[in-house]
């Protein structure tokens, strides 16, 4: 966990030293364009179908059995249906690319809405090719190579550092400087995945032969309720910057993604501390080791939320001159933005340890449950509060929901897994 955290906090500097360069390059406008086009995209992270999450969870029992044979079924078989699936969205992509209104779509006019549709074709066809690339970090952390799989993501992501600023070097247009900066997370998972494959776990190497349609079934059923709850928390998570852009202008989506970025690396470490988690509670529950689950979670909950209330917490007080001296950013409101921006992470960091346990589980419908609410009540509050309120409203707004509806849907599961483990382990069998 210390080494995971210490790789990933390498991969801080790349958002700290990118956004000045690309607000100074793209301008206040086309930046927020960006914002909002990479909000768009990140609402279609439910590509793979839960496919990764389902992968995950069953390459766990295998690699406590030592079933290498079977792992390399499912391994294969995910990657063969990933990849087909990612070369008929590319293909659809771009043959309906014209015919989509993405100006219309983002809320971009003028001199942004002619830059809509290419910036919109370079985010989507990275994301598309990556959702195939990306099952290496899931097959990793199956296998308990975590330090290594957020090595490899950290220094990857510091690649997008010198493409952004050569891009700029060379004069590229806007929608190079923009192609640059999403390339990094592709060229990062496939290098992975040829050390993974070659030299690191070769017994796992996909092949086509070794597909089975019988783990194919199985892990689209198992990813089935991944599925939907990653469509329901994507959308929730990355509609406030198309929601500002309707309601508010431009730059206040460019005030609010710069902020929201600055306390998304709470959330990354939030993240790279508990998701680990998730194999090892399988390992508990299947072995019925429930008093282990429960203290780990208990602990994980105080550690999580304490690193989130300190690190929030000092972004609240110090966020406002970092970013007028990071990103030249003068935040209107900032405190309450910035606080706002806080609460909300320091509820997820509370949560996060109650979801690993269910995920691990396979107990889905309390999350889906909660977050369904969440996404119907939040998105026309958050509308009605930033028409009437400002930017500053929208992360307070979307904590408040978070609270009502999330967080009693967390617990729920959370009591249901613990009380009843055997019923569970049936679940994922």
């Amino acid at each position: 966990m210390a080494a995971t955290v210490l790789c990933r906090a390498v991969g801080v500097v790349t958002p700290l030293v990118l956004i000045p360069v690309m607000l100074a390059e793209l301008g206040p406008n086309l930046y927020g364009l960006w914002a909002a086009v990479g909000a768009l995209t990140a609402m279609a992270a439910f590509a793979d179908l839960g496919l990764g999450n389902g992968l995950m969870t069953r390459l766990a029992p295998c690699f406590a059995t030592g079933d290498t044979a079977r792992a390399r079924r499912y391994v294969s078989s995910a990657y063969v249906l990933l990849t087909g699936i990612a070369v008929l969205i590319l293909l659809c992509l771009w043959s309906a690319l014209p015919l989509v209104p993405w100006s219309g779509l983002i809320g971009a006019d003028g001199p942004a809405g002619a830059e809509a549709e290419p910036f919109m074709l370079a985010c989507l066809t990275a994301f598309v090719v990556n959702v195939p690339l990306s099952l290496v970090v899931r097959v990793q952390f199956a296998y308990q190579q975590v330090a290594q799989s957020n090595l490899w993501q950290a220094l990857g992501g510091l690649s997008a550092v010198p493409l952004v600023l050569l891009a700029v070097h060379v004069d590229m247009p806007p929608v190079g400087v923009v192609t640059a900066s999403v390339t990094g997370p592709v060229l990062t998972n496939l290098l992975t995945s040829c050390w993974v494959y070659g030299r690191a776990l070769p017994q796992l190497r996909p092949r086509l032969r070794a597909a089975d349609r019988g783990e194919a079934r199985e892990l689209v059923a198992l990813g089935g309720l991944f599925f939907l709850l990653t469509i329901v928390m994507s959308v929730a998570n990355n509609a406030d910057s198309l929601l500002i852009a309707h309601v508010l202008q431009m730059r206040d989506v460019t005030d609010f993604a710069v902020a929201a970025r600055l306390f998304a690396q709470v959330g990354i470490l939030v993240s790279l501390v508990n998701v680990p988690l998730w194999t090892a509670n399988g390992d508990a529950l299947a072995r019925g080791e429930i008093d282990w689950v429960r203290r780990t979670s208990r602990r994980m909950t105080i550690v999580s939320s304490s690193m989130a209330v300190v690190l929030g917490g000092g972004l609240v007080f110090a966020g406002g001159p970092l970013l007028g001296a990071w990103a030249g950013i003068r935040l209107e409101g900032g405190g309450l933005l910035l606080a706002g921006l806080a609460c909300w992470w320091v509820l997820l960091a509370a949560m996060s340890p109650c979801f690993m346990v269910q995920n691990a589980a396979g107990v889905i419908r309390p999350q889906l449950l909660g977050w369904t609410a969440y996404l119907a009540v939040s998105i026309p509050l958050k509308w009605y509060a930033a028409g009437r309120y400002g930017v500053a409203a929208v992360p307070i707004t979307g904590a408040l929901v978070y609270l009502l509806t999330v967080v009693p849907g967390a617990l729920h599961g959370y009591r249901a897994v613990l009380n009843d483990p055997a019923a569970t382990a049936k679940e994922t069998d």
